[in-house]
């Protein structure tokens, strides 16, 4: 008498395991070759901020690519050693000396690539939008806050080696982190020029600022600056952060 036929599902799952057990016992020569790059390395880091580091949808990830690479450096450990605040950054960061942090940042920082084309709209009022334009290009000599442009640059876009660009940044991001440096829980290397800048800002500057900046489109050869020789008259106010120095044998 011939055997029952086994239920279709049964047999589609015996099939599975055989071929299951086929390919664990191939020969080695057959497995695809590891890419031992740190572009593989870094897919970690894409996870939340975005393929390549150009950040992602959801409001609060920064874009890393094409930041400085000191900046991008004094971030990295800032999360390992606790001077930036984030669970998740400390876990996976903790393991990770300086040279290879170096290597990291020098990785996303030589990342050139373009930033998306359109404005995200927001629904910010005339006024506010003025106050933050205001800070951002002038400033107010009256409570010695210097315009966001004297450090940033003209076009906001930063300067080598450790002061980042601004625009292109989710509005969320910004908030967090200016509220974060007023309320001391981000800190940098003394003297710490944004703590004392932010110190001096209230709430509702603090919400202009991040939607003005928020709300600008990105130019098309958005860069940081070579130096801080580029800025008109040299930095405003002393910060430690721009002694940034890269291990040796890592690129700028």
């Amino acid at each position: 008498m011939a055997e029952p036929a086994l239920p279709t599902l049964l047999r589609r799952l015996l099939a599975a395991a055989a071929g299951l057990l086929c390919l664990q016992f191939a020969p080695a020569a057959s497995a695809a070759p590891f890419e031992d790059s740190m572009a593989q390395r870094v897919l970690a880091c894409t996870g939340c901020h975005g393929a390549q580091g150009r950040s992602a949808p959801d409001g609060y990830y920064p874009r890393i690519a094409g930041k400085p690479a000191g900046y991008l450096l004094q971030q990295l450990q800032h999360f390992r050693d606790g001077r930036r605040r984030y669970q998740p950054m400390q876990r996976l960061l903790g393991n990770l000396d300086d040279h290879y942090l170096a290597q990291i940042a020098e990785h996303f920082a030589a990342l050139d690539l373009p930033y998306p084309g359109l404005v995200v709209a927001h629904d910010t009022p005339p006024q506010q939008l003025a106050a933050g334009r205001q800070l951002v290009e002038d400033g107010d000599a009256a409570r010695q806050i210097p315009a966001c442009t004297a450090c940033h640059g003209e076009q906001l876009g930063g300067v080598a080696p450790a002061i980042p660009g601004l625009l292109g940044l989710p509005v969320d991001y910004l908030n967090g982190q200016l509220g974060a440096w007023r309320s001391g829980s981000r800190r940098a290397a003394e003297p710490d020029c944004m703590a004392a800048i932010t110190r001096r800002l209230t709430a509702a500057d603090i919400a202009a600022v991040s939607r003005w900046l928020a709300a600008q489109p990105v130019p098309a050869r958005y860069k940081p600056l070579a130096s801080a020789d580029g800025l008109p008259t040299g930095l405003p106010i002393d910060c430690g952060s721009t002694a940034a120095q890269l291990p040796d044998g890592v690129r700028q």
